[in-house]
């Protein structure tokens, strides 16, 4: 019985140590070069265009300094640079197909889930539309608000075992933002508002992105 025993609780006492695993779902804040789905636009290059950030190394970036300071185990990191939540992308193209709901389900399967999103809806100039939870048609995801309750609906379905952290950027619309507060209060998602984030072409740079790490360190701690 011991010899049966032992192991098991040797597999068991190994789980309990094992580093938590973390993905990102995200857009060009959450991107590096070589560290995304090959055809995800990126902004951030390990060469990069100095006119437009300072961030060099992907150990710079804030999912990069979460992962790393925190002591988890990267899953996947789906971010792709100008992706929306709604399906409606700048000068009214359609993003269905690099949507955060479309990308959502190519996130592994991590202990933690961390959600960066809505900066390229305010930015787009997406409408909101009204508030809706259930009975999604596909011309409702064209909007803000029906979007976003699909994707964190989406999320606790697909993932009912993640801990799920929806974070919003600094200086957008503030239509954008309350939307975001609401929904995430209706699924009982946590949601982290981010204060005081430097930036340069609307990115952060290096110490924007230690900031961006510190914040969600917070919360996630």
């Amino acid at each position: 019985m011991k010899k049966i025993l032992l192991p098991i609780l040797a597999a068991i006492l190994v789980a309990s140590c094992a580093p938590k695993t973390i993905s990102f779902l995200g857009d060009s804040y959450t991107t590096f070069e070589g560290y995304i789905p090959e055809g995800n636009a990126i902004w951030y290059y390990s060469q990069p265009d100095t006119s437009r950030t300072d961030v060099s190394s992907v150990e710079q970036t804030w999912w990069h300094q979460v992962v790393t300071d925190g002591g988890y185990k990267l899953d996947t990191n789906d971010s792709y640079s100008g992706a929306t939540i709604s399906y409606t992308g700048y000068n009214g193209q359609d993003f269905t197909d690099r949507s955060f709901i479309t990308r959502l389900p190519r996130v592994g399967n991590p202990n933690i889930l961390i959600i960066l999103g809505g900066t390229n809806d305010s930015w787009a100039g997406a409408q909101v539309g009204e508030y809706q939870y259930e009975d999604f048609q596909t011309e409702d995801l064209y909007y803000y608000r029906p979007a976003l309750a699909k994707l964190l609906q989406d999320a606790k379905e697909l993932y009912p075992k993640t801990q799920l952290l929806f974070v919003m950027n600094s200086e957008l619309r503030e239509d954008i933002t309350d939307s975001s507060k609401e929904i995430c209060e209706h699924y009982g998602v946590p949601f982290l508002q981010l204060q005081d984030i430097d930036k340069k072409a609307g990115h952060p740079n290096v110490a924007g992105m230690k900031s961006i790490a510190a914040q969600v360190l917070s919360v996630l701690k």
